[in-house]
């Protein structure tokens, strides 16, 4: 894939954030008193990682639960199924109108296998960030020399096989997609998914990915908004859109359209 230039990338998130703010605050659109977002971590860290998120999420009316496992043994599917447990456990404990998920890097992906295998009742919408949707060359390289530690790394590679290239691209719920455009671990294009709803790409890196301003706000805002109508695949200008989540078919204003533009 061509360099995007960060002017580009930067008139992106703008455009993004401006749609959102003009959004209608309809019963459908407006965050519910008791609606739960939980979050992931990504490998290797720990639910501080997602602490910025967490706050943010909060002042803007969310409950969160800020979801922790370990990356040193248990795979996807066991991390997957905790992950299912504790959302189940908290709705049990405060039952919440909806469910979001939002997801750093392995923990998209631990999500999407929680969505395919183990899905809550009233889930909501979903954002990955940064995640290894395609498998991750980086995990072709390392996986290695350190699989034996990190188990999850394993099943992260490109390979058809792995358990992230198996799962199903269509997710069940509306999903949005954050790209780093200077990641250096997943590349935009391995972070696609043909199911998601949107992608977004911001001028930024990996491991901090979820502390960035303009993520925080972008992830707020996907979440808030209406479901978007139609089968639409990626978000056009905001003068095309009906509200902040409806997007049209046609013209992307990012890296590269749902479908078609993956090279």
């Amino acid at each position: 894939m061509s360099a995007i230039p960060v002017r580009t990338l930067a008139l992106v998130v703008v455009l993004v954030l401006a749609g959102c703010a003009g959004a209608s605050h309809s019963a459908a659109g407006t965050v519910g008193p008791s609606d739960l977002v939980v979050l992931v971590h990504g490998m290797g860290r720990t639910p501080l990682s997602m602490l910025p998120m967490k706050r943010h999420l909060e002042r803007a009316g969310y409950r969160v639960l800020n979801f922790g496992y370990s990356s040193y043994g248990p795979g996807v599917p066991e991390i997957g199924h905790r992950l299912a447990e504790a959302t189940q456990t908290a709705l049990t404990e405060r039952p919440s109108p909806r469910v979001h998920f939002v997801g750093h890097s392995l923990g998209g992906i631990v999500i999407r296998w929680m969505l395919a295998h183990e899905r809550p009742e009233r889930v909501g919408r979903a954002v990955l960030l940064a995640p290894p949707n395609q498998g991750s060359a980086s995990a072709d390289r390392f996986s290695p020399v350190v699989g034996w530690l990190l188990r999850p790394i394993r099943e992260l590679r490109t390979d058809t096989a792995s358990t992230v290239r198996r799962l199903p691209a269509d997710p069940g719920v509306p999903l949005l997609v954050v790209a780093g455009a200077r990641d250096g671990k997943v590349s935009i294009a391995e972070a696609h998914l043909d199911g998601a709803e949107a992608h977004v790409v911001v001028p930024g890196g990996h491991t901090f990915i979820m502390n960035r301003r303009d993520v925080l706000r972008i992830v707020e805002r996907y979440l808030t908004c209406e479901t978007p109508s139609g089968s639409s695949q990626v978000y056009d200008t905001p003068e095309r859109r009906g509200d902040a989540c409806r997007a049209h078919p046609t013209t992307p204003v990012w890296g590269f359209s749902n479908r078609s533009q993956r090279s």
